[in-house]
């Protein structure tokens, strides 16, 4: 009998799963459950960057896709499955109580916002994050060194500092954390008290690393902040690698899930980081996982980064991505989001006057800006625009930053404005890309996942056409399950490497977009002007 894998994709907005075939890595089944409390906006105050989740959304969500995939697979798919590998958004972490409990999950709190899981592009802990970057740069060991050199507010001491300084309640009860990406294996193995933390979330995001033995030192977190003596002490020392087990599933979520308790379920990790293995990242390949923001990814073999440091980035981490080599992570804070966000400037008047019938006209606007936009010539207008309405967070991680649009005239349409934020998502990645050229990094081809690499052919030429290179288009629906699955299959003992479940399980490529010569000049001058732009409105 075949043997079978699931993978689980927490994204932003809901949770994805795939059960997959671990010698062809067909997809048997898919499904995609939206998180409900998380779709009605609940916890959230979009205008304080505010954005946090409930962890029942994770839980419910979980129990609902695997239950769906099986339902939708051949007769007998459970008992083939061997294998469970979770991936996350991150840095999205949550306080704990004594026995690794999210506090949202007690009934005190079952309703504070602080109490949850604090999403990826929450930015209400950037005053925190100044402060580490500030004491780093002081302190006798910079620990944000592996990390780009700059501490983000998405990341995970920024917002737990934070979240401890403005609620008394929360602060109190409070005793350690957990990354989303750590907890759901933790809670199917049932080792919450003590879960074995990733070393992607844990090198990425929380400034762990093996020169200096782990997190940093209690008297660095003191030095911060006296509110946050004594975490470094009761959360970890050691980091693992996805492919290795956290455990086997539980009696209980066995039979919630209608699996066996001889599934083995994988260390968790990031998305994108699974993700592009999905895609099939190795040396040489700069991976764009694009969606609401993008995460760019890449590998690198240790003897080739040495002891080389990349500034700017989102961390550089042993055995983050693929067991073995460097993992390298970039990315821009708002991609699709600055889209949305145009959309729904755009979609006000229907919203409010349309009643009903405004929705399918909604759901039109971007693929009909995208065809409009495509008519317009690179450079045919005076546009200008920086890609930063959520910040900045790679090159040099910045949330202070606000986007911009230079050269509106009476003349300017909706399609022109379009294409200006699509040209400027595009020059963010090209300033990526330049960053790591500009430090030895090799990149040899571009390979694009997510939704709108899959359904944006205007925002993927104009991507290529911009960064001079082709750019692959992974054929994986759900890529960063896929990945996941991969990881799944290595943690179950079916391949002995992640390498060799890419080889075996990988789905290839359904496009590639090739540069259009023609437009060369005019996205050199366009660059220019973002770059200049750019540098004459940071803060």
């Amino acid at each position: 009998m075949d043997q079978l894998v699931i993978g689980l994709d927490y994204g932003t907005d809901s949770c994805r799963a795939v059960l997959v075939n671990c010698t062809t890595g067909e997809e048997i089944a898919t499904s995609v459950k939206y998180y409900p409390r998380w779709a009605t906006g609940a916890y959230c105050d979009p205008e304080r960057n505010c954005y946090r989740q409930h962890p029942l959304d994770y839980i419910e969500t979980l129990e609902g896709s695997i239950k769906e995939l099986l339902a939708l697979a051949p007769r007998g798919a459970a008992g083939q499955v061997v294998g469970i590998a979770i991936d996350t958004t991150g840095s999205t972490p949550v306080l704990t109580d004594a026995v690794g409990t999210p506090l949202a999950l007690l009934p005190r709190f079952a309703e504070n916002p602080n109490a949850m899981f604090i999403l990826w592009k929450d930015h209400t802990a950037i005053a925190e994050a100044a402060e580490i970057n500030d004491l780093a740069k002081r302190w006798e060991t910079d620990y944000t060194a592996y990390e780009g050199g700059i501490y983000s507010s998405e990341w995970v001491w920024a917002k737990l500092l934070h979240t401890l300084r403005v609620d008394e309640a929360v602060r109190e009860a409070a005793v350690g954390w957990v990354e989303h990406c750590d907890w759901i294996p933790a809670l199917l193995t049932g080792t919450v008290p003590a879960p074995r933390r990733g070393r992607c979330a844990a090198g990425h995001k929380a400034m762990w690393h093996a020169r200096w033995g782990g997190l940093p030192p209690d008297a660095f977190f003191t030095a911060l902040d006296p509110l946050l003596a004594g975490y470094r002490d009761r959360l970890f020392t050691d980091t693992f690698t996805s492919d290795r087990p956290a455990g086997l599933l539980t009696p209980e979520w066995a039979t919630r899930l209608g699996l066996s308790t001889s599934v083995t379920v994988a260390v968790g990790a990031f998305d994108c980081h699974m993700g592009a293995v999905g895609a099939g990242v190795k040396p040489g390949v700069f991976v764009r996982v694009i969606g609401t923001s993008t995460c760019d990814i890449m590998v690198v073999p240790r003897e080739e980064i040495g002891d080389k440091l990349i500034p700017g980035i989102c961390g550089q981490v042993d055995g983050s991505v693929i067991p073995g080599l460097v993992g390298l992570e970039a990315g821009q804070s708002g991609f699709g989001d600055i889209y949305a966000w145009f959309k729904r400037v755009l979609a006000w008047p229907l919203e409010h006057l349309a009643g009903a019938t405004g929705e399918e006209v909604i759901e039109r606007i971007i693929p009909a800006l995208s065809e409009a936009a495509s008519q317009i010539p690179p450079g045919a207008t005076a546009l200008v625009a920086t890609d930063w309405m959520n910040g900045r967070r790679t090159p040099d991680a910045n949330q202070l930053l606000k986007g911009t649009i230079a050269g509106i005239t009476l003349g300017t349409t909706a399609p022109a404005l379009f294409r200006a934020l699509v040209e400027a998502t595009a020059y963010g990645s090209r300033a990526i890309v330049e960053r790591f050229l500009e430090n030895g990094i090799r990149i040899d081809e571009v390979t694009g996942i997510g939704g709108i690499a899959l359904k944006s052919p205007f925002v993927m030429q104009t991507l290529a056409d911009v960064l001079g290179m082709p750019v692959k288009v992974s054929a994986a629906g759900q890529a960063c399950a896929a990945g996941a699955a991969m990881f799944a299959a290595v943690a179950a003992g079916i391949y002995p490497t992640v390498e060799e479940a890419q080889r075996h399980m990988g789905q290839g490529f359904s496009r590639v977009y090739t540069p259009d010569p023609s437009t060369r000049d005019a996205y050199e001058s366009g660059y220019r002007n973002y770059r200049a732009i750019g540098e004459a409105v940071k803060v």
